[in-house]
């Protein structure tokens, strides 16, 4: 079977960090530097159908979990800290239903444990626009892509993911049209009835809807230890919105 790539940084306790949806462990170099500095060793992995892993047409969370205990077992580590932001969210939190015993602490940025309908058409939509036969360098495909996405910095966010497939020809490092496809499948929960009972953080974005109150109980039905913390003046990429609070947030629930 094939193993998920990474960029590992430091040396010490292992920690996995979990990319969101169309994102890549590159995302989260510069607090992957700042948890080594802090005495990890920090796993920045890429999803399958994500960054440089591998393609697959199986996408769903039992599949995206066992990739991290594959990883896991080819890498020697009987147990890590897991952060995951939204998708990686989802499958940090079935990993540890799945596998309590391979999970130290578990911390799931802005994403509960429940549906959520589809929501990122939008984004398909704008990317479905973007022609590589003619565009011929990222400015060409980042004014294309300004059509239909407004947002600057979730067109820098998207716009990572090319790369040069060969002389004068870009692609998306991502398998768009699984992602596409599958899209419906990043909504999906973990099972009703699955829970951990180990040391879990929760942070959602003070601008944020993915976490909201009224969730608050159905992540304690899953994670009875939970601490809910909210990261002031982020959204959902609370992570790059206040990347200080965020840190202070985490290196404290993980040195506690």
């Amino acid at each position: 079977m094939e193993i998920l790539h990474s960029n590992i940084l430091g040396e010490g306790k292992p920690l996995l960090i979990l990319h969101g949806f169309l994102g890549m462990s590159d995302n989260w170099k510069t607090l992957g530097s700042q948890f080594a500095e802090e005495g990890f060793q920090v796993h920045l992995i890429d999803q399958r159908n994500h960054g440089k892993s591998f393609h697959s047409d199986e996408f769903h969370y039992q599949a995206l979990a066992e990739d991290i205990e594959r990883y896991m077992n080819h890498h020697n580590i009987s147990s890590a800290s897991l952060i995951g932001h939204s998708m990686g969210g989802k499958t940090a939190m079935q990993f540890a239903v799945t596998h309590p015993d391979k999970v130290a602490e578990l911390i799931v940025a802005d994403i509960a444990p429940k549906f959520y309908p589809p929501h990122h058409q939008y984004i398909i939509n704008g990317l479905k626009t973007l022609n590589f036969d003619e565009l011929k360098s990222r400015k060409e495909a980042d004014t294309a892509l300004a059509e239909s996405l407004k947002d600057w910095g979730i067109r820098q966010f998207l716009l990572k993911n090319l790369y040069w497939v060969e002389k004068g020809k870009l692609g998306f490092r991502f398998n768009f049209k699984v992602l596409q496809d599958r899209m419906e499948e990043i909504g999906e929960n973990i099972n009703s009835t699955d829970s951990f009972d180990g040391a879990s953080l929760f942070l959602r974005g003070s601008k944020s809807e993915y976490i909201l109150p009224n969730d608050y109980a159905v992540i304690k039905t899953h994670f009875p230890k939970a601490t809910i913390k909210t990261v002031d003046n982020a959204g959902h990429w609370l992570h790059a919105e206040n990347p200080k609070d965020f840190f202070n947030y985490a290196i404290e629930f993980l040195n506690r």
